[in-house]
């Protein structure tokens, strides 16, 4: 009997749980996937970069949704969905029609925080961050601008201030205290980063507690910003790149629960929670989700990529576990560590677990140590150096956090450093760990080495 699954968004979460379904048609699956976009699949994370010209916006849509009409899937874009009503299992779309459903997926992502200055205002040339739709916004106000401003601190908001330095655009990024990067980096990492930024790229950074108080327009279009304290800074490209809230409207409106963070609340198994159980046919993934972290086993959000393709296996999974009756196929989650790892502006940034703050707020008393050294022998070509901090928790010695900043190197180490910290490896054990060793690939004593005997009080050998 054929089994119709809905799945609400078009984001990486709702892609990937699709493409996990296609290569399983032979269960008799009906897919349909309902986006409020025109694209098919779009590399969000690759926006940026297009902005910054290293190719076109276009480039980014991997596939065109013919690409999955072509396989059957009923993929509808610039599709608004209205309601889910989980009694009737049905979900209402804004022409009217209600699409059946046995199974539903919710993947409706995030929506971006916005001042209360910018939301009332028609002034064109402002733009929040979140797709390709507002990538092109941001493009076209690009021609002809001298000033960019930008609200947010975090990759999104950094890479855009990136962009708009790189083509010559006098930039000013406003952000909240003390640093960059809070969510990933330690103040003192983040301000590798800020200085990076200042000098190779000439962007101002306000990191005060102010906010857009007014903005200001000339013929239709934005020409200046006015912050906190009433300095008005030119700009003809706004960017709101603040924190990102869970889309969560239907979920709520249908009585699915959400936790703390705002996002939606899941078992193990990405069921959704909807009074005191949770509902065997109904899915939620990727930003608009809550999740348990690794390290202090509490609620929060993980609006990654990398996270939202394991949901999508998870849900996957699920799926055809319930239609077959085969308990073998059932998956769970992980608790999510959310490894990171950006490129801005020519510094690459990554981190995995939790940060100095983080841990404080958990209660988690920490040892650290912060190192720089070259990531290959002095005399190769390309010996660049490398920053890394480590956050070990004060009593088991266990690694639970790890920061780093440098030009090559940092996406292999965050993936090492994940699969350490899973492990549950201490201080000890890292120091005393073999690793490779090729003068023209790495050096006899790694960084990790002398970041980790600095946190438990062993001065380096170099």
């Amino acid at each position: 009997m054929v089994k119709k699954v809905v799945i609400v968004g078009g984001g990486i979460a709702g892609i990937y749980v699709l493409r996990n379904l296609l290569a399983r048609r032979e269960d008799g699956l009906d897919l349909t996937l309902l986006k409020r976009e025109r694209s098919g699949w779009v590399s969000t994370c690759g926006l940026p970069f297009a902005l910054r010209g290293w190719y076109e916006i276009k480039r980014t849509e991997i596939n065109e949704p013919k690409f999955f009409i072509d396989q059957g899937v009923d993929f509808r874009t610039e599709t608004e969905v209205t309601e889910l009503n989980l009694e009737t299992k049905t979900v209402k779309i804004a022409t009217g029609e209600e699409l059946a459903y046995d199974y539903l997926v919710i993947a409706t992502g995030r929506a971006p925080s916005v001042p209360e200055a910018v939301a009332n205002t028609e002034l064109e040339g402002i733009s929040t961050f979140n797709n390709e739709d507002d990538a092109r916004k941001i493009e076209a106000a690009m021609a002809g601008a001298e000033n960019a401003f930008v609200r947010g601190r975090g990759i999104i908001g950094l890479q855009a201030a990136v962009a708009f330095a790189s083509k010559g655009l006098k930039t000013t990024v406003l952000g909240g205290p003390p640093s960059l990067l809070p969510a990933s980096l330690d103040p003192d990492m983040g301000d590798i980063v800020k200085k990076w930024l200042e000098e190779k790229h000439g962007i101002r950074f306000i990191l005060e507690r102010k906010e857009i108080t007014a903005v200001r327009g000339e013929g239709g279009r934005v020409k200046s910003v006015v912050i906190g304290d009433g300095e008005e800074i030119p700009a003809e490209v706004v960017v709101i790149a603040r924190g990102m809230r869970p889309n969560v409207r239907l979920a709520v409106d249908a009585g699915i629960a959400t936790g703390d963070s705002g996002g939606i609340v899941t078992d193990s198994a990405m069921h959704v929670r909807r009074g005191r159980g949770y509902l065997r046919d109904v899915f939620a993934l990727g930003d608009c989700t809550e999740v348990i972290d690794g390290i202090t086993h509490r609620p929060r959000l993980s609006q990654l990529a990398s996270t939202a393709v394991v949901q999508s296996k998870v849900v996957a999974d699920n799926i055809i576990s319930d239609i077959r009756g085969e308990p073998s196929l059932y998956s769970i989650s992980e608790p999510c560590l959310s490894p990171t790892v950006a490129e801005i502006g020519g510094l690459l940034v990554g981190s995995v677990g939790l940060t100095t703050e983080a841990a404080a707020r958990a209660g988690i008393k920490t040892l650290s140590g912060t190192a720089t050294k070259l990531v290959k022998a002095r005399y190769f070509p390309g010996a660049k150096p490398l920053t890394m901090k480590l956050l070990f928790e004060a009593y088991s010695h266990k690694l639970i956090g790890a920061q780093m900043v440098g030009e090559s190197t940092v996406a292999e180490r965050v993936n090492e450093l994940e699969m350490a910290i899973r492990a549950g490896m201490t201080a000890e054990e890292i120091r005393n760990t073999e690793r490779c060793y090729d003068p023209s690939l790495s050096l006899l004593i790694d960084v990790t080495i002398d970041a980790t005997e600095k946190a438990i009080g062993i001065t380096p050998v170099y």
